[in-house]
């Protein structure tokens, strides 16, 4: 279900897309999902549904707590120096 028929940033065209979603969340934990978006194929902005805003504020809050249960594990993070 389309959201937005232009974007409110540029008014480009809006198409919906699968992207991956960075949550960060405490002090060294962060989480990546895969996400339906609406993304402006002009300026690249993104729009979420309401429920996917609302997951991600849930995964938010587990990150914050240091709960990984339901997380899967899947590399190593590296800070540049």
């Amino acid at each position: 279900m389309k959201l937005l028929d232009k974007c409110p940033v540029c008014s480009g065209e809006i198409v919906e897309k699968g992207v991956r979603k960075l949550l960060e969340g405490g002090s060294n934990h962060t989480a990546i999902m895969k996400v339906a978006a609406e993304v402006c194929l002009h300026c690249g902005e993104r729009f979420y549904s309401d429920a996917t805003v609302k997951r991600f504020e849930e995964i938010r809050a587990k990150l914050e707590r240091q709960e990984t249960a339901g997380l899967q594990k899947v590399g190593l993070t590296f800070q540049v120096v």
